[in-house]
């Protein structure tokens, strides 16, 4: 089985070698910090990481103990990093020169530290989300604008996963690689192994996870949508379709990764002044960035995830993302906003009534 420096060594063959070390220095460094914040998550109320900490965000969401801890794992890691000029969490308002390498490092890291915070007390999978950018002004220490980039500018991207195994799931822009933490020699000795290459996404799908409690605030090219989906056999797709629900978008979009799928957390209209509910930066950029070459397609429901620049540097979007033949349906709704629901269960009926009863 191949290690983590090695398979990157093979990924990036073609690329420069200068490119070549320095992203897989700074990959190799920020696995090793996710292998640490896998190791206190899997400890819970042992390693005291459960619970609330007390402290609110700069979007004055309440932040867990694990979040704060996921944070300080990755900042000391990019901290000592050399090629790591600076980085934005979305546990900071702003974001941060290193104090070391703020003028010099060639790279910016963009992370969520602890996506699906509220699953940490359900023993619920939860993960990190990562985006490496270049940094273009070296000579200076970046600041929020320097990160303000569209999703097309991304070097890398990934996640890892704390599951029943830590994955991480990783994009250097020529495919998608899944590495497995190997701690069976304990975690001294951990090592990311290679367990897949080149993930590929199924064009089609028989299955879409969104938040059904948010039902009566989609927009109709949405409610079109998954109205036919639930239709079923019955219904104009004249298939069957599942639904799930995670609330941790790392698990979400690694269901898609593995087996195909739709993921939407689309724009609605509960409160119309805020225009999505995922982070550009954090997570949607990176995971389209990573579902995009997997063969799939990520979108806000009319423009392509990836085209997007951001115009603040904790912007939200709404995100649909998955299965390219699905992702092309969905546009092509959003193209015809005036298509009325055809649908009753949308009028007064539940999501889960069959439209013909």
């Amino acid at each position: 089985m191949i290690e983590l420096e090695a398979a990157l060594a093979a990924n990036l063959a073609d690329a420069h070698p200068d490119v070549q070390r320095v992203l897989i220095d700074t990959l190799s460094v920020m696995a090793q910090a996710c292998a640490r914040i896998g190791e206190i998550a899997s400890q819970g109320m042992l390693a005291q990481a459960h619970g609330w900490a007390g402290t609110h965000n700069s979007q004055g969401e309440q932040q867990k103990r694990l979040d704060l801890l996921a944070d300080d794992c990755m900042r000391d890691a990019l901290t000592a990093c050399p090629h790591v000029a600076g980085w934005a969490s979305e546990e900071l308002e702003n974001a941060q020169a290193s104090p070391h390498h703020g003028q010099t490092g060639p790279l910016l890291v963009v992370y969520d530290p602890l996506d699906g915070s509220s699953n940490i007390e359900a023993n619920i999978s939860i993960g990190t989300i990562f985006s490496i950018l270049p940094h273009r002004y070296r000579g200076a220490n970046p600041g929020d604008a320097d990160f303000m980039q569209p999703g097309h500018q991304q070097v890398a991207a990934g996640y890892v996963l704390y599951g029943p195994a830590t994955l991480m799931v990783l994009t250097c822009r020529r495919g998608v690689l899944v590495f497995t933490l190997d701690k069976r020699a304990g975690m001294e000795s951990a090592r990311w192994v290679l367990t897949q290459d080149q993930v590929s996404i199924p064009i089609a799908t028989r299955e879409f996870a969104i938040n059904a409690s948010n039902q009566r605030f989609w927009e109709k090219p949405i409610q079109r949508y998954i109205a036919e989906c639930v239709a079923g056999e019955n219904g104009p797709r004249m298939k069957d379709f599942n639904m799930r629900w995670v609330a941790s978008m790392v698990a979400e979009v690694h269901r898609i990764m593995t087996r195909g799928g739709v993921f939407l957390y689309p724009r609605d209209t509960r409160e119309p002044i805020k225009p999505g509910r995922l982070r550009l930066m954090y997570e949607a950029a990176p995971m389209a960035l990573l579902v995009q070459e997997a063969g799939g397609r990520a979108v806000n429901g009319t423009s392509e995830l990836l085209d997007l620049i951001p115009d603040v540097l904790h912007q939200k979007v709404p995100v649909i993302l998955g299965s390219k033949d699905e992702i092309d349906r969905i546009v092509n709704y959003h193209a015809d906003p005036h298509e009325n629901v055809s649908w009753q269960l949308f009028k007064t009926r539940s999501l889960f009534v069959q439209p013909q009863a």
